[in-house]
């Protein structure tokens, strides 16, 4: 019994762990089925379980319109913080300049500074500067700020794929006659754009699932994470945790659809 326990040790820990990170999704799943009348804390089983929430995801007031929030601004700020963090990784990488080191330990800041201490700042600045310019907390704060994180995050991944890149190709390029332009849309592009896409999802990720900072920033503007977070009092409606498993599930498929084209890449 040691013995077996020892050889599977690694195998069982890892579904343990995989369990208990999959908890809260499971009750998420479950509870969009619950047949609730005021509080979707506690299980009904009256009627439960019903599809009625799943067929009409939109039902409770506010929910969609904080998604559509939640999914504009995460798509503006996954679009600039992805073109703006891959220019300053390959400014990072492949370019010397002067304060490029400072600059590579800059990038690690907004990283490692806590959430409140970004959101509480950046509120000043909001507050004590935008305002002047006619510029009130709401969408464009939200975004702005998402923004500003998201930028590290990006740089750091870039970077890391193009340090893992072989030179030697781009010098191949170079010796059958590819201009900059050319060896860098055919070669070098090609082969850092699996990190600029990963960077992108996880730019929308954090995005989408950030409250912290979008509490201070946001005004009267609601994302579906605020929702969720002023809704948990009275209980979160059926039609979030829908919504929610939905979202997890479309990660899932795209998590999934990445892998089976890389590795149809690679065979």
């Amino acid at each position: 019994m040691k013995n077996w326990l020892a050889d599977h040790f690694a195998i069982i820990a890892a579904i343990v762990v995989l369990v208990y990170l999959f908890v809260p999704v499971a009750y998420t799943f479950v509870f969009s089925f619950n047949n609730y009348r005021k509080s979707n804390i506690t299980w009904v089983p009256e009627g439960s379980p019903t599809l009625k929430h799943w067929q009409n995801p939109c039902g409770a007031p506010g929910v969609c319109d904080a998604l559509v929030t939640s999914l504009k601004v995460g798509a503006i700020a996954t679009l600039a913080a992805t073109v703006l963090g891959t220019m300053l990784a390959f400014a990072l990488v492949r370019h010397v300049w002067r304060g490029r080191a400072a600059a590579s330990t800059l990038v690690f800041i907004p990283m490692a500074t806590p959430e409140i201490v970004l959101g509480a700042s950046l509120l000043t600045i909001f507050v004590q500067g935008f305002s002047r310019f006619g510029l009130d907390l709401g969408f464009w704060t939200i975004t702005i700020a998402h923004i500003m994180f998201c930028i590290s995050f990006v740089v750091v991944t870039v970077k890391a794929r193009l340090q893992s890149l072989d030179p030697r190709l781009e010098e191949a390029a170079a010796d059958l006659y590819a201009g900059p332009a050319a060896s860098f849309w055919r070669v070098t592009f090609p082969l850092v754009l699996p990190g600029i896409v990963g960077a992108a999802l996880l730019s929308f990720s954090l995005s989408f699932d950030d409250f912290i900072i979008t509490n201070f920033v946001s005004g009267d503007e609601t994302t579906f994470p605020k929702f969720v977070y002023v809704s948990y009092l009275r209980g979160i409606p059926a039609q979030a945790n829908v919504i929610g498993f939905s979202m997890f599930l479309l990660a899932v498929i795209l998590v999934i659809l990445g892998q089976t084209i890389s590795s149809r890449r690679k065979s």
